[in-house]
């Protein structure tokens, strides 16, 4: 009993330093790719001293884990790229509901990607979440910031998803440390071209924003995703999108507190809309793996 609250207090405690992600993008001033990138570089640093001075190793899993290892972790990439140009396009509150529609779409990938029947009931709360999705726009039309915001936001919601299901299934026997690491490294390789792109001034830009860079960097990635990748040994994906619900809910407070956001109307009755579709869909789930 003691050994399960611990497991729900870890994965509560990845939530709440997940969820200043939000904040963060919106408040950084700079391209997301050059964000991510030094996000991760940030993140590998502390995650590669971490590995060092505690009782993990350095090994990569071989074979096909070693190949679901590396797709996932460009699927992680993609996530937190399109992510940070959503919450640039729209508010903190629109861009995490959009992105928090991931599990409802990973009740539809599940059977895909594992082989498994399709659940009607599934495709229902799919729809209502889309409804949701809908009503978070002033206006639907790709003439819109916001709009164009809430289709990356549910794009990224989708590779995130795909990412979470490989790591649940195809690798395993690894520390979430030394995962979290990995995914971090390559991460950083693929997006260092993507980088140097952009006419900015890397140094002055990083330099400028060293605080939030440190806070993205060491709390939200290095310790939050990786308490978060721990979670998977303990709870079954869909227990993790029960819980993961309430991250929209701490991500808009924090922008209100922070960047003074207000939602506004439509965005309380989509966003109730997504939350309660979320929840259902996960206490369906649940119950089903128990019966």
């Amino acid at each position: 009993m003691n050994r399960q609250l611990s497991h729900f207090l870890q994965l509560g405690l990845a939530i709440f330093i997940m969820s200043s992600s939000g904040t963060l993008g919106r408040f950084i001033d700079m391209p997301p790719p050059v964000i991510i990138w030094v996000r991760c570089v940030i993140a590998a640093v502390a995650l590669f001293l971490i590995i060092k001075l505690g009782p993990f190793d350095f090994r990569l899993p071989k074979g096909k884990q070693f190949y679901a290892l590396f797709v996932s972790s460009l699927f992680l990439g993609a996530h937190w790229v399109s992510y940070f140009y959503a919450l640039k396009l729209s508010s903190v509150a629109v861009g995490m509901l959009s992105l928090f529609t991931y599990p409802v779409i990973t009740a539809f990938l599940e059977p895909i990607m594992l082989k498994t029947r399709f659940d009607k009931v599934s495709i229902v709360f799919g729809l209502l979440a889309l409804v949701g999705v809908a009503l978070l726009a002033p206006e639907l039309s790709l003439s819109n910031d916001f709009t164009v915001g809430i289709l990356i936001g549910v794009g990224s919601a989708l590779v995130y998803s795909i990412r979470n299901i490989m790591m649940k299934t195809q690798v395993s026997g690894q520390s979430g440390v030394t995962l979290m690491f990995y995914q971090l490294l390559i991460i950083d390789i693929a997006l260092l071209p993507v980088v140097f792109m952009f006419d900015i001034d890397l140094g002055a830009g990083v330099l400028s924003n060293w605080k939030p860079y440190l806070v993205l960097g060491l709390l939200t990635t290095a310790a939050g995703h990786t308490l978060f990748v721990l979670s998977f040994k303990n709870f079954s994906i869909t227990t993790v999108s029960i819980i993961s619900a309430i991250t929209p809910l701490m991500g808009t407070l924090l922008g209100f507190m922070v960047l003074g956001e207000i939602p506004s109307g439509r965005t309380y009755i989509g966003g109730l809309l997504i939350f309660l579709t979320v929840i259902a869909e996960s206490v369906k789930s649940v119950r089903s793996r128990v019966d």
